[in-house]
């Protein structure tokens, strides 16, 4: 394991005391020195905050209210790798975690060695992430460039006009392609703030956006809605 995984912080949410203190021992034992437990949302939330972790494992059945609303509370302060570890096995709970932008899917009972060594490949692909973007960093999608240390944007080679708002939200976006972004996230990423009265602004700013980046504003390539959840940067293969 590399010493990025040994430097890494991992949160454990999880009602069930015994299930987290078992994770904790046996991430401990395969050399994760910093991993912190919490037992429902609210400690949960203050655990994060403190903490400010690499990774959190996830429940989602919590005593005082679900994994699926601290995953958006959580993410709205930092963008962090997310493993949902729930008794709820149904396709649709497991379908709805993924289209939240969750890492990975982990159903009770577990082997707990089997979920450390999905903790370590996470960890590791985050990392290789980061070396990427470090060494390349523009961010490529179709004929839209955004060169990050210029805080320019271009289509087609043609620098396009946005606002510093708008700037920031394509960045935002596009360092999280293909994953769902909720209203709630973007907010506090871009502006700051909580979300109560930024609704509108949020859209707005999507609507200019498309007009800019977007060959056909009205039937969008990139900047999708996710009705009901939010809104997220497709970027496909062929791109």
């Amino acid at each position: 394991m590399s010493q990025q995984n040994y430097r890494s912080t991992i949160l454990i949410v999880d009602d069930e005391q015994d299930i987290a203190d078992l994770l904790k021992t046996v991430l401990k034992r395969e050399g994760f020195s910093n991993v912190h437990t919490a037992h429902t949302v609210k400690d949960g939330l203050a655990a994060f905050k403190r903490y400010m972790p690499d990774l959190v494992l996830l429940d989602i059945m919590l005593p005082d209210g679900n994994g699926y609303d601290l995953y958006s509370a959580l993410q709205a302060i930092k963008p962090v790798s997310i493993l949902f570890v729930s008794a709820k096995d149904e396709e649709v709970d497991r379908l709805l975690g993924f289209a939240m932008g969750a890492d990975d899917y982990i159903t009770k009972p577990f082997s707990a060695k089997e979920v450390a060594f999905r903790v370590k490949a996470r960890l590791r692909s985050a990392t290789n992430t980061l070396a990427i973007e470090k060494t390349h960093p523009n961010l490529t999608f179709g004929n839209i460039t955004i060169d990050i240390n210029a805080q320019t944007v271009y289509k087609n080679g043609d620098m396009l006009d946005l606002t510093a708002k708008e700037l920031t939200l394509l960045i935002y976006l596009a360092q999280h392609p293909n994953r769902i972004l909720s209203k709630e996230m973007i907010c506090a990423a871009v502006w700051g703030e909580d979300f109560i009265g930024f609704d509108n602004t949020i859209s707005v700013h999507i609507r200019k956006l498309r007009l800019k980046i977007e060959d056909q504003p009205s039937h969008p390539k990139w900047i999708q809605t996710v009705i009901g959840l939010g809104y997220k940067l497709v970027i496909r293969g062929d791109s």
